[in-house]
């Protein structure tokens, strides 16, 4: 049996934002090292290594849980455009990069975006996620900067995909 095969996606609720911080905590340095100036990081990771309790609650947000319980992987989607869905704070585990979570997790999020009504999802990736989305069917479309607060941007790059 494959470890994806052991996995269980559901949705995910405010009792879940204790475990989805610790995620985002321990996971984001290990993920971002190397392709983000220390300096940065050091100002951007308590910024957004933070799970959005309302993101949490909106029946959008997905948890993916391993067979012992624990959340290995989180993301979702939200939308104000009635056709247009956004990527929305995902991550795996850093200690479980490659086997699946995060495939599974992004298709999961696809197809909930299609059943309602979404035709297309737009993402920010981090530069180090690109290659992940990418093999998710995302175009790059380019750099863009997000303004995490005054005096600290965030490069990232756009990417976009019809579902």
């Amino acid at each position: 049996m494959s470890m994806t095969e052991q996995l269980t996606i559901r949705k995910t609720g405010r009792g879940d934002l204790a475990e989805l911080d610790r995620l985002f905590a321990r996971s984001y340095p290990a993920l971002l090292k190397g392709h983000y100036p220390p300096s940065l990081m050091v100002m951007a990771i308590p910024l957004i290594a933070r799970a959005n309790p309302a993101l949490l609650a909106s029946d959008r947000y997905f948890a993916v849980v391993d067979g012992e319980g624990a959340i290995v992987g989180a993301g979702g989607w939200s939308g104000r455009d009635p056709r247009v869905g956004h990527v929305r704070h995902v991550v795996t585990d850093h200690r479980r990069t490659r086997a699946g979570i995060g495939r599974a997790l992004m298709q999961h999020i696809v197809n909930d975006a299609r059943r309602a009504g979404m035709a297309r999802l737009d993402c920010l990736s981090t530069r180090m996620a690109v290659p992940f989305y990418a093999a998710c069917g995302f175009e790059n479309l380019g750099p863009v900067t997000i303004d995490l607060r005054p005096g600290i941007e965030f490069p990232a790059v756009f990417m976009r995909r019809a579902i």
